[in-house]
């Protein structure tokens, strides 16, 4: 039980701060649950699609392409390419998704249910101390992948003039930064973990600068200021 409460306590933890950042008009909560169970369920064909690329790994003749080619290609690409289906399959056409903040709420709710389902096959298999380490590392860089994604998911809801260039960028970015967090850890090269917590610690900064950006774009916004409207990437 221990085991099962440290696995999904960051996902819970996380998932309502999302909430609470939601500010001016909160998303149905049918819907999220869906998008957890529906991130929850893209589990099982991510884990067939990863076996299957991932036995091309030999054909790299050393550790650093081996790593680079098992970060990108089986984990960042597999998963974000998912995450990225479900996320437009769900709520694309959906008439809740109203504001550009819903793309970052919805898509972390997604990447929350994969990060959940994951997290308790690691800390099943790992222990307690993984568990730990996972809560304030894994769990929080699949939120902040999805907030990359939902930040230009969004734009491209609602501003059809750029909808290809913001699609591509919704499912680029994430796949970039999830790619260079998996390898940073993949690779056997120690000393590329002194990138890893400034790496998060960007990561950070950039989810919280595109919630910020499109909180204040509300078009629900009631504080006498009204949304201002911009684009924190210039993209």
């Amino acid at each position: 039980m221990k085991l099962f409460f440290i696995s999904l306590a960051p996902v819970i933890v996380i998932s309502i701060y999302i909430y609470i950042r939601d500010k001016y008009d909160k998303e149905p909560f049918s819907i999220l649950v869906s998008a957890l169970l529906v991130g929850a369920l893209i589990t099982i064909p991510i884990i067939y699609v990863e076996n299957w690329i991932e036995q091309f790994g030999p054909l790299f003749s050393n550790s650093l392409s081996k790593a680079a080619y098992r970060a990108f290609a089986v984990a960042s690409f597999t998963e974000e390419l998912f995450k990225m289906t479900a996320l437009f399959l769900l709520i694309w056409n959906n008439r809740n998704f109203n504001e550009k903040f819903d793309g970052i709420v919805y898509a972390v709710f997604i990447s929350l249910g994969f990060a959940g389902i994951e997290n308790l096959m690691y800390v099943f298999n790992h222990g307690y101390e993984v568990g730990i380490a996972r809560a304030f590392t894994a769990v929080p860089a699949h939120a902040l992948f999805g907030v990359a994604m939902g930040y230009y998911f969004g734009l491209a809801r609602f501003y059809s003039v750029r909808r290809t260039r913001y699609l591509v960028f919704a499912f680029l970015l994430p796949f970039v930064l999830h790619g260079i967090y998996d390898f940073i850890l993949m690779s056997d090269y120690n000393y590329y973990l002194f990138i890893f917590f400034p790496f998060i610690c960007l990561l950070f900064y950039l989810g919280l600068k595109q919630m910020k950006s499109l909180s204040e774009q509300s078009i629900y916004r009631d504080d006498g200021i009204g949304p201002q409207d911009s684009n924190f990437l210039g993209l």
